[in-house]
């Protein structure tokens, strides 16, 4: 289990701005059963956690009195630095069902795109509802069904931990091979200063003609 160190924020005046300038991480936990409570964590050690968890990996907060286990439901950056301005953590309850966006893994070696078709992946996250304690960190998508040209994988074709249900539709597109469309070149375009220079000189060719 992954552990986070947060403080509750009270302290008056502690601005987002303020706080991110000190090297902390305004944030909020909240959940059914979790009042919405404002808190700080250290900028550095969460985003080591988020490289390593992701949004699928349970956390577990401690600085609260209880630890409570939540998950990183959202993060929010700067537009224009990039920076990590706020993070939402979720707690959940043990056995109580939550929907989450699982990233996807691509495995396995497609017979079609070895032969020449182009790989198209639609989708990168598949979301699911399952007990927060049994999300899986990855979904595995193997590349080897697309043996031929126009097949492709759907949601419903993943096969999904014990546990875990599928949430919308099956038969969404995950991945397809598709086959390689080479551009015609196109004809280049009739020269009309050249057709209009040699239909004037057979004009001319033909009263020379009849003045003789």
């Amino acid at each position: 289990m992954i552990t986070l160190n947060v403080k509750r924020r009270t302290a008056p005046g502690s601005t987002p701005w303020a706080l991110r300038r000190e090297g902390s991480l305004p944030a909020v936990v909240y959940g059914a059963h979790q009042q919405s409570t404002p808190i700080t964590l250290e900028t550095r050690e969460f985003q080591k956690v988020f490289r390593e968890a992701g949004e699928a990996a349970i956390v577990t907060l401690a600085g609260l009195g209880q630890p409570v286990s939540a998950l990183i439901h959202e993060v929010d950056f700067d537009p224009v630095t990039n920076h990590l301005r706020h993070v939402d953590f979720y707690a959940v309850t043990k056995g109580e069902k939550v929907e989450v966006e699982i990233p996807l893994s691509f495995i396995g070696v497609s017979a079609a795109v070895d032969a020449g078709a182009n790989l198209v992946k639609v989708a990168h996250e598949l979301e699911v509802k399952a007990d927060p304690m049994n999300l899986p960190h990855a979904i595995e998508v193997d590349l080897s069904a697309l043996a031929s040209v126009d097949d492709r994988i759907t949601a419903g074709d993943l096969k999904l931990p014990a546990g875990v249900e599928l949430v919308g539709d099956p038969e969404e597109v995950i991945a397809l091979a598709q086959e390689v469309v080479e551009e015609k070149a196109e004809a280049a375009p009739a020269d009309i200063g050249s057709i209009e220079v040699e239909k004037k000189g057979k004009e001319e060719e033909t009263k020379t003609e009849e003045a003789k």
